[in-house]
């Protein structure tokens, strides 16, 4: 017969497991990034990318003036610092594994809009923290089936 601390264990590390495992799930290939980004007059803003080949990015700016440097891994987007005005549209793939760079500079005299889809790889400190959720509802099962065992002093 196991006991009710013992039950409320199992259950609550198998909640934890479930929890880690779906969290581990979701975080494995890429992810799908849908921005809105306001920037501020004056103000420059930057984007790092990291993702895997064949991605193909969006990005679209619609401000008064604005200034963009973006490189792109491989031979992708390569933009050198360039000045647009009223709107830019940015729409490229990744050729091969690597991070995309873009520095965006308001120059203008209203807030930028910066809206788009980016497609990244995934973190790998993800797969860790993932992980360690999972290790830790092992341990508080392992933990709670004691009681079952024999009960310490105390309790």
């Amino acid at each position: 017969m196991l006991s009710k601390r013992t039950v409320i264990g199992l259950v609550i590390g198998s909640a934890i497991i479930g929890i880690g495992a779906l969290s581990l799930i979701q975080h494995i290939g890429t992810i799908i990034i849908d921005e809105e980004h306001y920037v501020k007059i004056g103000e420059s803003t930057f984007y790092t990318i990291p993702a895997p080949g064949g991605s193909n990015q969006y990005l679209k700016i619609s401000g008064d003036v604005f200034n963009v440097t973006m490189s792109s891994p491989g031979q992708g987007l390569q933009i050198p610092e360039t000045v647009y005005k009223s709107e830019a549209e940015l729409e490229w793939a990744h050729l091969e594994d690597g991070e995309t760079s873009i520095r965006i500079e308001n120059t203008g005299n209203k807030e930028l809009l910066i809206t788009g889809t980016l497609i990244r790889s995934s973190d790998p400190i993800w797969l860790t923290y993932d992980l360690m959720v999972i290790i830790s509802g092992m341990v508080i099962i392992g933990f709670s089936m004691g009681f079952t065992l024999r009960k310490p002093k105390g309790f």
